[in-house]
């Protein structure tokens, strides 16, 4: 069946296999981008499955003030094309959200990607027909599809979730979680506006409207800790210099743990005087990105006393930028170090609060008892509020999957099976589900280094397994169970030694607001062992002739 036959619903003959298409991917972001691309590459019937109205993914839906990269633009966008590197302006080394989606864009556009992606398709079932050797979609609106492979491209942090205050339904004025922030300019000047929630969103919400607002409450639970992003613009002569040396840009990116160009200091925390390690810090600090978090000590990683020194160094850096005293102390963590945690970089985030009109209510102490008709109502006090924003943060890595029901062999679920934790063959593959490859899946490389980077790594090397199994005229792709039990093991061993095991944030798989998450507990949702070790492993997988791999 054509795609256009395909969109409009109308019935012509299926091709070989009674299969409307050999691959279909779903999700339509940077991940579902590169995949289609390199499928079409191949001559592969494929196509996109985008439930937004649009491509775009995370850079679509995000439109809230002050979403942007905190990656540095150069070393975010794609590496496959000197064509595209040599075309494209990156204007600020760290780009903005409106700036990303105009990237993504003219990528779909210039490689004609855009005819291969259907949107507003919502996937809510898939299930794996063992006749077919292939996958029936389910799509909201009664239609179905069918296709040999499936390639999920579904963001990490692409489920939102809410609270669940009584009264959230009351409230008269508007309010929305911040991945719903409306595509309409939301009025701000002179409103009384309620941000929950300071993680890595509502910290970049706060430092962009505090000065457009007329009173902003900021309600945290947990604060996080923070360092400046340091962002500027890129210079026609400072772009002409990035494009002569892309090729050095990306082997830094490939071989450092993070997939950036930030590299660890790797001199030890302690062949330095207490001095000397301050003063790497204070140009760190200084320094735009992630370089304060990456190119630090190693041992600020794995050991409680180099973390508590470094701590206590961005704690003093919060105390000399914030005027009051007991505000400075509410910000600084005291249940868990720098570093074990993603760090939200910021710009005037902590200057907000030595606004006049910012307040900052510490819900841990005080907490949130309901949402009222004109605002909400703590254990001590109420709030009159214009506009509540919910940056409350994601069902991270899993929770895309749990939101379409995935049925693999034998109608087993794949939301029950990883009930208590992901399972996976190299973050890619999981056993009992053949032909279900995920781009950027838990228990993937990519998801705890420079996304695109990891992205085109996972991209690349599940094109090169589909190309082995096609070949060979394969039907069926399935991960050994022992495999999958032996890479989910040696997961749960780079936990080992990490300081990060001890941190309630999505490296750990835990949202307070997701039911069945526990405080304490923790999911081996994230490879630890960075870019370079995770290459390395795939590489392995793929010279064995992908041993670990049941192929039918």
């Amino acid at each position: 069946m054509t795609e256009q036959a395909v969109i409009s619903g109308t019935k012509s003959v299926l091709p070989k296999d009674d299969l409307d298409y050999e691959v279909i991917v779903i999700g339509a972001g940077v991940g579902g981008i590169y995949q289609i691309k390199k499928l079409l590459d191949l001559g592969i019937d494929a196509t996109v499955l985008e439930g937004e109205p649009d491509l775009g993914g995370t850079w679509y839906r995000n439109r809230y003030p002050g979403a942007r990269f905190d990656s540095e633009s150069y070393t975010y966008g794609y590496s496959f094309s000197r064509e595209l590197l040599d075309e494209w302006h990156w204007k600020e080394r760290f780009s903005g959200q409106p700036e990303n989606l105009r990237y993504l864009n003219y990528v779909a556009d210039k490689f004609g990607l855009r005819e291969h992606m259907q949107f507003d398709c919502k996937v809510e079932r898939i299930v794996f027909d063992e006749a077919l050797d292939g996958w029936r979609l389910y799509l909201r609106g009664d239609r179905t599809l069918s296709c040999r492979f499936v390639v999920t491209a579904l963001g990490p942090l692409s489920t939102p979730t809410m609270p669940s205050y009584p009264g959230m339904d009351r409230f008269r004025g508007d309010s929305f979680h911040t991945f719903y922030w409306p595509e309409d300019e939301v009025p701000l000047a002179g409103k009384r506006v309620g941000v929950i929630g300071t993680g890595a969103t509502g910290v970049q919400v706060i430092g962009e409207i505090a000065d457009k607002v007329g009173q902003l409450t900021v309600f945290q639970r947990r604060p996080n800790w923070t360092a400046p992003l340091n962002n500027g613009p890129i210079s026609d002569e400072e772009m002409a210099a990035i494009r002569d040396r892309y090729e050095e840009i990306f082997e830094n990116c490939a071989n450092s743990p993070g997939g950036f160009e930030h590299e660890p200091d790797r001199r030890g925390f302690y062949s330095l005087t207490r001095d000397e390690r301050q003063a790497l810090w204070d140009r760190l600090y200084d320094e735009p990105g992630f370089g304060i978090w990456l190119s630090n000590f190693v041992e600020i990683f794995t050991e409680e006393k180099a973390n508590a020194e470094f701590s206590e160094y961005i704690a003093n850096r919060i105390r000399q930028r914030v005027d009051d005293p007991d505000v400075a102390e509410k910000l600084i963590p005291r249940d868990h170090g720098f570093g074990i945690q993603r760090v939200p970089l910021e710009t005037n985030y902590l200057e907000a609060y030595n606004r006049d009109n910012v307040q900052l209510v510490d819900i841990s102490e005080t907490p949130i008892q309901e949402i009222t008709e004109t605002g909400l109502r703590t254990s001590e006090s109420s709030y009159e509020l214009d506009l509540i924003v919910y940056a409350t943060g994601f069902d991270a890595l899993t929770g895309a999957y749990d939101r379409i029901d995935i049925r693999g062999l034998g109608g087993v679920s794949l939301r029950e099976r990883w009930e208590q934790g992901p399972s996976t063959f190299m973050g890619v593959l999981i056993s009992g589900f053949p032909n279900l490859l995920m781009v950027s899946g838990p228990q993937s490389g990519s998801v705890s280094t420079n996304f695109p980077r990891g992205i085109e790594n996972g991209v690349d090397w599940i094109t090169d397994l589909l190309t082995h199994a096609r070949a060979r005229h394969h039907h069926r792709i399935d991960a050994i169970a022992d495999a999958e039990q032996a890479w989910t093991k040696h997961v749960a061993d780079t936990y080992r030694g990490m300081l990060l095991r001890k941190a309630q944030g999505w490296f750990t798989g835990y949202n307070s607001n997701v039911a069945g998450h526990e405080a304490g507990t923790v999911r081996h949702v994230v490879y630890n062992g960075g870019g370079p070790k995770y290459v390395a492993k795939l590489n392995e997988v793929a010279a064995s002739g992908y041993d670990g791999i049941r192929f039918g």
